[in-house]
């Protein structure tokens, strides 16, 4: 079914809308969720946490692009889990891989200050996607979006794994430089 038709179930508070994005999307999320929780029934927990929050929000948004707009939902609520469970330990997943490498480029801080710089270079970050290749922004939200593996996005991209991790590894660079030069310190 189309997005269009799925979105319009959810605005007529028809059910089956659940069941159309579950049919369309389970695998989708299912990877997003995984990728960074590194854990099946979280991964369950997360994706079926998604459909409730899209039936709840839907009324409000007509998204553009519904697997976008689910993504971020379950990338989110995947991440809320994620730091829960490693407030003391920090586990073995592509989201703390993620998290390592784009390190360097990105310092967290908890102050209101903080906040508002989280937003500013977040939109410096988008403006230096939107001015990226199609490919490397691709490569780019694979790896730190989704949190998919280095091995996943080079089958995707049809490239080997040391092109992608080099593609990584530049980008981070040019976003390291990129973010200097809006005033950020990185």
């Amino acid at each position: 079914m189309e997005d269009s038709r799925i979105v319009d179930l959810y605005w007529a508070r028809d059910e089956r809308a659940i069941t159309e994005t579950q049919t369309k999307y389970s695998r989708y999320l299912m990877t997003i969720a995984y990728n960074i929780v590194a854990d099946t029934g979280d991964s369950e927990e997360c994706v079926n946490d998604t459909y409730m929050r899209a039936w709840n929000a839907m009324p409000e948004d007509r998204p553009d692009q519904l697997s976008a707009y689910l993504g971020k939902f379950t990338r989110n609520l995947a991440i809320d889990i994620y730091r829960k469970k490693t407030a003391s330990k920090r586990k073995d997943s592509e989201y703390a891989l993620c998290l390592d490498e784009l390190d360097e480029c990105i310092s967290a801080g908890n102050t209101v200050e903080s906040e508002i710089e989280g937003k500013l270079l977040s939109k410096a970050i988008s403006d230096f996607l939107r001015g990226r290749s199609a490919e490397k922004r691709n490569i780019f939200i694979c790896r730190y979006f989704h949190c998919d593996p280095i091995k996943d996005i080079a089958e995707k991209a049809g490239m080997k794994e040391v092109s992608v991790r080099s593609v990584l590894l530049r980008e981070r660079e040019a976003l390291k430089e990129y973010l200097r030069k809006e005033g950020f310190e990185v």
